[in-house]
């Protein structure tokens, strides 16, 4: 996928995928002191009672309404898998990184469940997404979009499955081609496919 910057059209070949040989983004190490954070918030969770599915999944979008990476990361076991249309991160690096460029992307992003499937695990949940394109949003073809002042107002599914009181995979449904129109790009077919 690319964009012509001139006209902000997104031309899209027949397969797209993140950069890499596993469809993901490249890892992030975190430094000395977000261990150290991140572990501490670890152990606060581990002091609770064994959380379920739907608690888990409500307290993952407390954490990413704060933007706290921290207890987004003490929600999910360190080799939880996260799946979204932009691609598939494996452990808390990966994660850590989709929930950073996330955050940076839209700093005033807000997710509000307005459906939850009653069930024990996985814990599905409907929901919508808003926040206003303000940072770099990196794209399938590895181009960052500079922020363009567009809000975005995007629905989704999500379901998550737990195992020890910590999500193992989460998997969030939403319609990329909705949210990229909505940040003012076009489609139109890859001229070299």
């Amino acid at each position: 996928m690319t964009i012509d910057p001139s006209t902000r059209t997104l031309c899209v070949p027949a397969w797209t995928n993140w950069p890499g040989s596993t469809g993901s983004p490249e890892p992030r190490s975190p430094s000395p002191s977000e261990g150290l954070e991140r572990q501490a918030v670890a152990w606060e969770v581990e002091a609770m009672a064994m959380p379920t599915a739907r608690e888990l999944k409500d307290a993952l979008f407390d954490a990413m309404n704060a933007h706290d990476l921290d207890r987004v990361l003490a929600c999910y076991s360190p080799d939880a898998v996260y799946v979204t249309p932009a691609g598939v991160a494996e452990g808390h690096e990966q994660i850590a990184w989709q929930f950073e460029h996330l955050f940076k992307a839209f700093p005033d992003l807000h997710i509000a469940a307005w459906y939850k499937v009653e069930c024990d695990d996985p814990a599905v949940t409907e929901y919508t997404l808003v926040g206003t394109h303000t940072g770099p949003f990196l794209l399938p073809d590895g181009v960052e979009s500079a922020g363009t002042g567009r809000r975005v107002v995007l629905r989704g599914a999500c379901a998550c499955a737990t195992e020890n009181g910590r999500i193992i995979t989460d998997r969030d449904y939403y319609d990329q081609l909705e949210l990229y129109c909505q940040l003012g790009f076009h489609l139109e077919p890859d001229q070299a496919a």
